[in-house]
């Protein structure tokens, strides 16, 4: 349909020009000393476009040949970057494919076709490093520096993230803290700045970026929990016997991190060999109460510091008894809180009911402690011989 109403417009423009050059009859008049020509206007108006037309074309014509160097090297430029895409293209693909050697051959053609691509230097650097080619991994990350600053946190990240796959990282710390000084902080770099801190004991730091990943919605509760509670426990050890540090600490621990039973199982020990574990006896009873855990109701007795503390304790234990008659961990900590408060004969019972449901190596111990108050020797030697007999039987 275009078509054909171009090709009306077309006939309906040479009939109107056929028509006005019917009616004009001019002429032009031109003079050149000694001679003169007289020709129709309609020719002349005909030469003067046709001059027009022509003069344009050879303008044209010249114009694009002098442009012809240039256009071949633009086209040589175009053929030359599609092949280093393409290169590219396949050097990353055979790298997720883990076909590292492939891999670094496309990423080099792609590197000497685009005349030095940072991009390339740091793909044919990760299939190196998949390589165990250390000589060529440091050959491509000089390359992909000499890129200048574009690259640079690429590289980087880079440097930092395949340093912490070979286990340099102190190599990797560096290069997080050259990220750091430019003033660079995002997600993936607090992922690798956490597995350094986890790697190196760096517990305060571990503690700080795990808390502001959660921060972030990078990890989850559960996700940042098992680093959290190391680096708590860790911390603790180190602080060791300071009652008053540890108390510091314990107190300064978010409620939330609290809730981690491991965490409180962790650190009851800690606390109880420096005379601050009552601290923990609240929480400890709280998390009880939410939800029974057997191994964190072993530990309860460690919350108990004097006798009436222990007196509190094997109150609120025998209460849970009620609930959780055939428990182990329960029996041996009221086991535990008798012998504190000196109810031999009780502390003998739920001891032994203990070890009845889940022979242990501490309720043996403990046993042996009673039956060497009781002055009872040969009680006590064999529970010393059971404990030994079962840690050798876990060590085999």
């Amino acid at each position: 349909m275009r078509a054909l109403i171009w090709l009306i417009g077309i006939f309906a423009l040479a009939v109107g020009v056929a028509m006005i050059a019917g009616v004009n009859d001019g002429y032009v008049l031109v003079v050149l000393s000694p001679w003169r020509a007289q020709i129709s206007l309609n020719l002349f108006i005909v030469m003067l476009v046709a001059g027009v037309l022509l003069i344009h074309l050879l303008l044209r014509v010249l114009t694009r040949t002098l442009a012809l160097p240039s256009r071949v090297a633009q086209w040589r430029g175009r053929r030359r970057r599609d092949k280093a895409d393409k290169a590219l293209h396949g050097a990353i693909n055979a790298l997720f494919e883990g076909r590292f050697a492939q891999s670094l051959k496309s990423a080099s053609t792609a590197y000497t076709a685009a005349e030095g691509s940072s991009m390339a230097a740091l793909i044919a650097a990760r299939a190196a490093h998949g390589l165990q080619d250390d000589t060529r991994y440091r050959e491509w990350l000089g390359h992909a520096a000499e890129q200048g600053e574009d690259s640079e946190v690429a590289r980087l990240m880079t440097e930092a993230e395949l340093a912490i796959e070979s286990r340099q990282f102190d190599v990797a710390a560096a290069r997080l803290a050259q990220l750091r000084e430019g003033g660079h902080k995002h997600i993936a770099m607090l992922r690798l700045e956490s597995e350094v801190a986890l790697a190196l004991g760096r517990w305060e730091e571990l503690l700080h970026i795990l808390r502001q990943l959660l921060k972030h919605k990078a990890l989850t509760r559960e996700q940042a929990a098992p680093g959290l509670r190391q680096a708590h426990i860790e911390r603790m050890k180190q602080l060791g016997a300071d009652r008053t540090a540890l108390a510091d600490y314990w107190q300064a621990i978010p409620a939330e991190e609290l809730q981690d039973r491991g965490l409180v199982e962790g650190v009851l020990p800690l606390m109880a060999r420096a005379g601050c574990a009552a601290l923990a006896r609240a929480q400890t009873e709280r998390l009880l109460d939410e939800r029974w855990d057997s191994g964190l109701a072993r530990l309860y007795a460690y919350c108990a510091e004097s006798v009436d503390e222990a007196r509190a304790c094997l109150h609120n234990a025998e209460s849970w008894l009620e609930r959780q008659p055939r428990d182990a961990g329960l029996l041996f900590a009221l086991g535990q809180l008798c012998r504190r408060t000196e109810l031999w004969g009780k502390a003998q019972s739920y001891l032994e009911a203990s070890l009845g449901l889940k022979p242990e190596v501490d309720t043996h111990l403990a046993l042996a402690h009673l039956f060497d108050t009781l002055e009872r020797r040969d009680d006590a030697q064999r529970h010393y011989r059971a404990a030994a007999e079962r840690v050798a039987g876990g060590a085999v």
